[in-house]
């Protein structure tokens, strides 16, 4: 069964589009939308196990200059 999780992104004031658009080009990321609230990108994350989805996360998402702080929410 894949895993699913969802990641809340907090980006650098002016850069959610920017950073929304280097998302939209990840393999495993299906579904990014800018939102407002605390946090300014919500990103679905699919991969074959929960590793696949930490390290989409920490090599990939947390690495786009701009991105100051990720919450994953796991989907169960």
């Amino acid at each position: 069964m894949a895993a699913r999780a969802y990641i809340l992104i907090e980006t650098q004031v002016g850069k959610s589009r920017e950073i929304s658009d280097v998302l939209r080009t990840l393999s495993g990321v299906p579904s990014v939308d800018i939102i407002t609230g605390s946090y300014d990108i919500i990103a679905l994350v699919e991969g074959e196990d929960m590793l696949d989805i930490a390290n989409v996360v920490t090599s990939q998402i947390q690495a786009i200059p701009g991105v100051s702080r990720t919450i994953t929410c796991v989907a169960v």
